[in-house]
């Protein structure tokens, strides 16, 4: 399963870190941060529940950039 979510991010080089966050975390197959459409799209593993995927990819992005956002609805 495939889906998008809006983020915020300040600059390229943030997003970049806010991609690696994202793949690494269990449950996401895949992920790509676009930093001029301020999209996240994320292909998740079989079986994977996105709502809780998703909160945890939010935590590992803040980690890298604090003031970054992935708005969930």
């Amino acid at each position: 399963m495939k889906k998008t979510y809006k983020i915020d991010v300040d600059c390229a080089a943030c997003a970049e870190k806010m991609q690696e966050a994202a793949k690494k975390t269990e449950g996401v197959k895949d992920a790509t941060v676009s930093f001029m459409t301020l999209k996240m799209k994320v292909e998740f593993e079989e079986g994977a529940d996105p709502a809780g995927v998703m909160q945890k990819v939010r935590e590992n992005c803040r980690k890298v950039e604090a003031d970054c956002e992935v708005f969930l609805d």
